[in-house]
């Protein structure tokens, strides 16, 4: 990144917000402008410094973190949301990327994660810790996960086959494998093809 990331941390517990300070502003492209220990002193900060991404703890007194993600989208649509929490369960996945997240890093994830988790969300890509990242690309039978047939219509994808081609291997229309597309996208909170095919190639077996 060439210009100065600037940072709002968001969780209700002083020493996990100055851990994550020391961390962020050890790397020259990071800068902690403010910190909040809830949703409304979140907000207040961002209407009152410039921010360019917020770090938003889950479990928080009053205001829950996916709460507070939905009212900051709505209030400052520019700012990027990145949610950091020791939640692993893809339901709390799923609802925060719905709520406007860009990303979800699990606070045991390795401490290179957050540093290339902000980079991708302020590239305009989304984020999940690698293993949150193999669970969403696992067949599973819940509605906001992939199905079965998802799931190899993402490894084809994964070995760089079009739509056409694996419509051909799986026994398709091209119209559904692109439905199939859409869907997966939607799921997993990807937007463009190339964001697709990059998770593909590093998360599917």
């Amino acid at each position: 990144m060439t210009s100065t990331i600037k940072i709002l941390l968001v969780d209700d517990h002083p020493l996990v917000r100055d851990g994550l300070r020391a961390r962020l502003e050890a790397m020259p492209q990071f800068r902690v402008v403010a910190e909040a220990g809830g949703a409304a002193e979140a907000l207040e900060q961002a209407a009152q410094c410039e921010v360019d991404l917020v770090l938003m703890d889950i479990n928080m007194r009053g205001t829950n973190g996916i709460e507070a993600t939905a009212q900051f989208k709505q209030a400052f649509p520019h700012i990027a949301v990145l949610i950091l929490s020791m939640h692993d369960k893809l339901e709390y996945v799923s609802q925060a990327i719905q709520a406007g997240a860009r990303g979800y890093v699990l606070k045991d994830a390795p401490g290179k994660d957050i540093v290339v988790a902000i980079e991708t969300v302020m590239s305009g890509g989304i984020y999940y810790s690698a293993a949150l990242a193999r669970q969403l690309a696992q067949p599973q039978n819940q509605d906001n996960q992939l199905t079965l047939r998802e799931h190899e219509v993402l490894r084809h994808i994964a070995n760089g086959e079009s739509n056409k081609q694996i419509a051909r291997a799986l026994d398709l229309s091209v119209r559904t494998v692109e439905t199939h597309r859409l869907n997966i996208k939607r799921k997993l909170g990807i937007e463009g093809q190339a964001e697709l095919i990059r998770f593909a190639v590093q998360h599917v077996q």
